[in-house]
């Protein structure tokens, strides 16, 4: 039922109008978000019957979770002349970002519940602390840590965060149980120090400077995206276009000329370096659905194209590429238990 321009309401007739509490008409009208036209002989309030459309606008909003100085900004907008509706755009803009982000934190909330529920009571103390560290949504930054303290020091930045780019895994948006607990395992192995290893950065990496580390790794990333396309294929290792880009990337690092000693050397030395396959095992559990085929991994490629340097080589496969990362404990701990050691 409309009402006269001339019309004036009590804060009693406005709520039952629009549907809410005497309280809420007060609240807004004391915050300044809904004017009003005068007051009585008793002082008590009066409104007109745009105020009426202005409180509807106003729960509107804050249905949709705007706060209040946001509602009051777009409450600012409509009433300027030149409105362009820019201000309730951007909030509702704002407001669709910061839904996503507890979105996701429930969802991973969910999946780590389910991780609980799912698992064996001999279980369920170890992986209560494994998530009971992770913030939610879970944050990259002991990742990226981690990797900044293995990359050669005084790379250039851009080939920093392109490598990184690559080897920090994005928590998925909506995981399956399995992925919360791969997140939380690898999360785990990079806040934990590396007993017996006092410089994990390879010494095949390490020789090469700060600016031959940038074309090392840029050519190695090239090397793996194209060992990768082998694996995908279920290929052998073997010699070919991958296995050319990736010497490729150390002779250009290295300033020398490839050879077949050259290649020896390499598969040699890079045999002996430190590896960290369980990293990039946590990487694949991270980014694949449950039964689903893992997909490649700088992790894989690597071990991938080092098997065909061997073959090449005639390396023996025993020395060519390290056994995996073995641990020091079966146990999952939170505190720094699980530690790739070299054997």
């Amino acid at each position: 039922m409309g009402a006269r321009d001339d019309e004036l309401w009590g804060i009693g007739e406005l709520a039952a109008r629009a549907g809410v509490t005497v309280k809420t008409v007060r609240f807004y009208s004391d915050r300044g978000l809904l004017p009003e036209a005068s007051r009585s002989a008793g002082g008590h309030r009066r409104y007109g019957a745009d105020a009426l459309d202005r409180l509807r606008l106003i729960r509107s909003l804050r249905t949709l979770g705007l706060p209040v100085p946001e509602v009051r900004r777009v409450l600012d907008e409509e009433d300027a002349a030149d409105c362009a509706g820019e201000v309730l755009e951007g909030a509702v803009a704002e407001r669709l970002r910061e839904l996503g982000t507890e979105i996701r934190a429930l969802r991973w909330r969910e999946a780590a519940l389910r991780l609980v529920q799912e698992s064996a009571p001999g279980e369920r103390a170890d992986r209560l602390r494994l998530i009971g560290v992770l913030s939610v949504p879970p944050s990259t930054a002991p990742l990226v840590r981690f990797w900044r303290g293995w990359l050669p020091p005084r790379m250039p930045r851009r080939s920093v965060d392109a490598f990184l780019d690559v080897a920090v895994p994005q928590p998925p948006d909506d995981p399956a149980p399995a992925q919360v607990l791969a997140f939380a395992r690898l999360n785990a192995l990079t806040l934990g120090p590396c007993p017996g290893v006092t410089q994990p950065q390879p010494q095949a990496h390490r020789a090469v400077g700060a600016r031959g580390a940038a074309v090392l790794y840029a050519g190695l990333a090239e090397a793996y995206e194209l060992a990768g396309v082998q694996l995908r294929r279920g290929r052998e290792p073997r010699p070919g276009e991958a296995l050319d880009c990736f010497v490729d990337a150390y002779t250009s690092a290295y300033g020398v000329r490839d050879c077949e000693r050259f290649r020896r050397g390499l598969a040699g030395q890079l045999a002996v370096d430190p590896r960290i396959d369980r990293y990039w095992e946590l990487v694949a559990e991270v980014v694949t659905r449950p039964g689903r085929r893992p997909g490649p991994t700088p992790g894989t490629a690597h071990d991938w194209l080092l098997a065909a340097l061997a073959a090449q080589t005639g390396t023996p496969t025993t020395t060519a590429v390290r056994p995996r990362a073995r641990w020091s404990s079966d146990t999952e701990n939170p505190l720094g238990e699980h530690h790739p050691t070299t054997r």
